[in-house]
């Protein structure tokens, strides 16, 4: 019989996991703003160099994934979350403060290296205080710090490179992750047992609820065996086409709307928010509906494909009707981010807490490089064939492969999941 389990740790914790991650985001999307901003002139920066420096991030993001998530996991999950906030805002500060572009290809790389453990450590984090039946939503939370700093980050850095220029927008911007370091190590533990505001009954439960659903999954020995999985290797190779679509329109986004006749800077910053409005409704329902149903596939794949069509009808209209091409890229927007929270909740519900963490971060670390394909790419495209149509194709490509494998992998983990279960019984 379950207990009961206490509300406390949605209203404590997910404020604080919402906030941290999106100090990461805002630290890491503004860059597009810098270059559309001013930056690139100011530091003469070509179009090659401008689409290398927007991906930098994403190739310092992949090393350091894995390593992340197993320190999580087995030292502290608080620990490493609080020099990283404090590491990442320095450098984030120091971009608007450097004169020399080989300055900016160190620091973007060195950014990418430090945020690389936040997201695992996050997704950590968090399995070791929500339960299976409410990890999508607790996951979703988390992500949405993405679109929504995103929406918020893309009006605020606007109106400030408008205001005080680029430099002290990336100055501005920085601070906070250095200042909300200090609120994050008052205000957080790593597990249960350790917090002073649950008490020992509610402790007691959680626990209880948390270590049953370990007991239900098939043990795995290490991370080189969990690696080896089909449905692990396939979630990565799914993560890291979608994170094609994602960063792709994340980073150019600002660059495509400013390209529209008689667009000027802060317009362009309210134009780029709207995506991100469709993306919050989107992870929020998709969210409560797969953890209401357990169901992580009918929540992931269809949105993709969503995605993937409403880059494909952008690529068809070009450039002959904006405002429409605009509608659809909203919908890709939309669409692409719906899926986080239900897809980030299949590894902890079929693999053990000793291995699910790394295997979450292997799968991110191969989003890191799709992040990387997709921002330096889609640059790439735009900048050679001096419009928007071939990235859009790209994208949407990526994101019906990526659709497709979905229902493979998740097809497979269900199968498991019943085999499990009935060999338990």
């Amino acid at each position: 019989m379950k207990g009961t389990l206490s509300k406390q740790r949605w209203i404590r914790l997910i404020p604080i996991a919402f906030i941290t991650y999106s100090l990461a985001y805002l630290d890491r999307a503004n860059y597009g703003f810098g270059a559309a901003g001013g930056m690139a002139e100011d530091l003469h920066i070509t179009a090659a160099m401008s689409s290398l420096l927007g991906s930098l991030f994403f190739l310092g993001y992949f090393f350091f994934q894995i390593p992340g998530a197993h320190y999580a996991e087995n030292k502290s999950a608080k620990k490493l979350i609080f020099w990283s906030l404090i590491l990442w805002g320095g450098l984030a500060t120091a971009t608007g403060l450097i004169t020399n572009v080989n300055l900016l290809i160190v620091i973007r790389f060195m950014l990418g290296v430090v945020e690389s453990a936040v997201m695992p450590s996050m997704l950590v984090f968090l399995s070791h205080w929500f339960t299976k039946e409410e990890r999508s939503r607790a996951n979703t939370f988390l992500i949405l710090g993405n679109p929504a700093t995103v929406l918020w980050m893309s009006i605020l850095s606007g109106y400030l490179v408008e205001s005080v220029g680029w430099r002290w927008m990336f100055i501005l911007e920085g601070l906070p992750a250095i200042i909300w370091a200090f609120f994050w190590w008052k205000l957080v533990n790593d597990e249960p047992k350790d917090a002073k505001w649950l008490n020992e009954q509610e402790k007691r439960d959680l626990q209880i609820q948390l270590d049953q659903e370990q007991q239900g999954l098939k043990p795995v020995k290490n991370y080189a065996e969990a690696f080896k999985s089909k449905t692990v290797i396939l979630l990565s190779l799914q993560y890291a086409l979608w994170s094609i679509g994602v960063y792709g329109f994340v980073m150019w986004l600002p660059s495509i709307i400013k390209a529209a006749p008689n667009m000027d800077i802060v317009t362009t910053g309210w134009l780029s928010s709207v995506p991100y409005i469709l993306a919050i409704i989107g992870m929020l329902s998709a969210s409560y509906f797969s953890d209401k149903t357990l169901n992580r596939s009918a929540f992931v794949w269809p949105f993709l494909l969503i995605g993937a069509l409403a880059f494909y009808g952008s690529y068809l209209i070009g450039t002959s009707n904006f405002w429409l091409s605009f509608v659809l890229l909203i919908i890709a927007g939309g669409a692409m981010y719906a899926p986080y929270g239900p897809f980030f909740a299949i590894i902890p519900e079929i693999l053990p807490r000793n291995v699910a963490g790394g295997a979450m971060a292997l799968i991110n670390s191969m989003g890191a490089l799709g992040s990387f394909a997709g921002s330096y790419l889609v640059g790439y495209l735009n900048g050679t064939t001096g419009g928007f149509g071939a990235s859009y194709l790209f994208m949407s490509g990526a994101l019906l492969l990526s659709a497709i494998i979905t229902i493979f992998a998740v097809k497979n983990t269900a199968a498991a999941r019943h085999q499990s279960a009935v060999e338990s019984a």
